[in-house]
């Protein structure tokens, strides 16, 4: 037997050891389909969740309501999460809120860097459907950060690259995400006129022109600038959202584009916004995140 045979022969072997084992596991009664530890399970990341989006710590009986449980369920499975360290208890408010091992999971979801890995093939896909650089960015504070992108076989010139900060309203992956954020948030990012950055002349001035942008863009589902950050370059962007509807990101594409005037320029290129809007859309799904509308 030559070592390519027996190298098969040990793998066919390891595949048929899986699947005994597995159906020895279903004989068992311990398949995660069956498992009575499954509901238990459930519930208990029920609990966190709903403690991961609530603003402040939460009493048991808020717990119990939101999540229809009973009363004594819930209390066990507080007794639990604080035994592991997911939750900790606050005895003299009598509520309960995240623990440091929450705290490490998501130190260490951070750390995987898991929003560029699962968006990376979702750019890629997109930069050579519609032959435009594609970029994933966040809001950190008034700025849009790109942080990550792909681009097609034959790349154009790029005037945002990983890393670079520009000012988020004038960008359409900014504003794609503060057309979801809550309006006192997007008026203390912008509280005065000095507050608004002008790169070519164009954008928004003034915390009222931003908010008349901001809800169109809200409404069509995808944001564009054209020429607000330099001349005869515009980007067309979506927002990704969280398990909660939140907005964690933007998907956006940057093209070459030579417009005149601020208006009509960027409100004809729904073709181009709609695979924008494909690709968030995904990254969305892949997240576990939630479409506002459906929050």
């Amino acid at each position: 037997m030559t070592p390519s045979e027996m190298s098969d022969c040990r793998v066919a072997a390891s595949q048929t050891d899986d699947v005994n084992e597995h159906d020895e596991a279903q004989a068992r009664g311990d398949g995660m389909g069956e498992s009575s530890d499954v509901p238990a399970l459930r519930r208990g990341l029920a609990v966190l969740g709903l403690l991961a989006r609530r603003a402040t710590p939460t009493s048991a009986a808020v717990i119990a309501r939101a999540l229809d449980l009973p009363r004594s369920t819930t209390y066990h499975l507080l007794e639990e999460l604080i035994r592991t360290g997911f939750v900790s208890h606050l005895p003299e408010e009598r509520r309960y809120g995240l623990g440091v091992a929450a705290f490490e999971l998501g130190s260490a979801y951070l750390r995987h860097d898991p929003l560029e890995r699962l968006a990376r093939p979702l750019l890629r896909r997109l930069a050579d459907q519609v032959g435009h650089n594609a970029h994933l960015g966040v809001l950190h504070g008034a700025q849009a950060v790109y942080l990550s992108k792909e681009q097609p076989a034959r790349p154009q010139t790029l005037v945002t690259d990983v890393g670079v900060r520009l000012p988020a309203e004038l960008t359409a992956s900014g504003r794609a995400i503060l057309a979801h954020l809550p309006a006192p948030q997007v008026r203390a990012l912008f509280p005065g006129t000095a507050s608004f950055v002008q790169r070519t002349g164009r954008g928004p001035r003034d915390l009222p022109s931003l908010r008349r942008l901001l809800a169109t863009e809200r409404r069509q589902g995808w944001a564009v600038e054209d020429g607000y950050i330099t001349e005869s370059w515009a980007s067309v962007a979506s927002a990704v959202f969280d398990h909660g509807g939140r907005p964690v990101a933007s998907i956006s594409v940057t093209i070459r584009h030579v417009c005149e005037q601020e208006s009509p320029c960027g409100q004809t290129w729904p073709e181009l916004a709609e695979e924008v809007l494909r690709t968030a859309a995904e990254l969305t799904l892949r997240l576990g995140g939630t479409p506002p509308q459906e929050a």
